[in-house]
């Protein structure tokens, strides 16, 4: 992949204070990475494809070794396809089949369950074992089990569930405990590179081919938007939600050594869905050390059209128009190439200190 000169900068680069040390003593490497995490964000997936293909085509090959890719929701569905035979093509096609997927309105939380579940079949198209014997990465898939009320699919006993975990998160991330545990099924050959998770009642369950395709749709099922999983192969009997949910952006104690390299959306990390509105709800200090995060630029997001990322909320933007808005996310996706040039330019040039802040 070749570099571009770029005018303005695409990138915002953004490190904690154990990452920005070690960039400033020697620079980032590819063997410096061990770890990459993966957050929830639905369409803005499609906006970042670039910086993706550019990392998991390009750059991290430069040093084959394995390493962790932990992911929620759309996160988890971008690394399975970047564990797919060719990285590159997989993520690509998850772009492509994500923006082809119409959803009129009207249409049931049934249907856009089965449709996603297609899209899924077609995504991993029979390669399931590949991904769960990727020589390069251990996936990593979070999810949650809903408890209480959030056990159901029913719009009104789900809607006051929903309302009770608004109220809860307001007093406190810690009272979700009464409404969901984390689980995070993982690869056989390797657990996760995480320290010792107290914040929520945390399960572990290995990765198979029995529970690869429902732990991937239990961790994109949004309430309201899509039916819950219910009892995933190898794990404890319950209904499976979004792993956005409690770990919207994964803001977790990562355990890897080097530098954890996060690709996102945002120039900061949400601890879970719903504190996106609660400006005061920030990451951990002490769990962001190692991260070096990697997100579009306010320069770059002004340049797209509508001056954002692809998001769920074009649904209804577009609505009765889908050909504007397949035009509309095929045409971030192809500027985020700008994101994957940047970033390896970066690299090559040894200027990733030049233009990193803290985080």
């Amino acid at each position: 992949m070749t570099a571009i000169h770029i005018a303005q900068p695409a990138l915002t680069l953004r490190a904690g204070e154990r990452a920005l040390e070690h960039i400033r003593s020697h620079g980032l490497q590819p063997a410096d990475v061990h770890l990459i995490p993966g957050a929830a964000g639905g369409p803005k997936a499609l906006g970042i494809q670039g910086l993706d293909m550019a990392i998991f085509g390009d750059w991290l090959p430069r040093a084959p070794q394995p390493r962790s890719l932990i992911g929620a929701s759309i996160g988890s569905w971008r690394f399975a396809s970047a564990c797919l035979p060719d990285p590159v093509e997989g993520l690509r096609r998850l772009g492509e089949l994500y923006t082809a997927q119409c959803f009129p309105k009207g249409i049931t939380v049934t249907e856009i369950s089965r449709r996603c579940g297609r899209m899924l079949d077609e995504l991993l198209d029979g390669q399931d074992q590949s991904i769960l014997s990727n020589p390069a990465y251990h996936l990593n898939v979070v999810a949650v089990k809903s408890l209480r009320l959030l056990q159901h699919d029913h719009p009104s006993r789900l809607g006051l569930g929903l309302g009770g975990v608004i109220g809860a998160n307001l007093l406190g991330r810690r009272h979700l405990k009464h409404y969901f545990e984390r689980i995070i099924l993982h690869d056989q050959r390797l657990r996760p590179p995480l320290a010792e998770l107290q914040d929520f009642v945390t399960s572990y369950v290995p990765l198979t081919a029995d529970n690869l395709r429902p732990a991937l749709l239990a961790s994109g099922s949004i309430p309201m938007v899509m039916e819950a999983v219910r009892d995933i192969p190898g794990a404890s009997q319950g209904v499976y939600r979004d792993g956005g949910l409690l770990d919207y952006h994964l803001d977790l104690p990562w355990r890897a050594p080097g530098v954890v390299l996060y690709p996102h959306f945002l120039g900061r990390v949400v601890p879970g869905w719903f504190d996106k509105a609660l400006p005061w709800r920030k990451a951990n200090v002490g769990q962001i050390g190692d991260v070096l995060l990697a997100a579009p630029s306010p320069t770059y997001l002004a340049s797209l059209p509508y001056g954002k990322l692809p998001d769920r909320r074009d649904y209804r933007r577009f609505v009765g128009d889908d050909a504007g808005r397949e035009t509309y996310w095929r045409r971030a996706m192809a500027e985020s190439q700008r994101l994957g040039d940047e970033f390896l330019e970066l690299m090559e040039k040894d200027r990733l200190i030049d233009r990193v802040q803290p985080l």
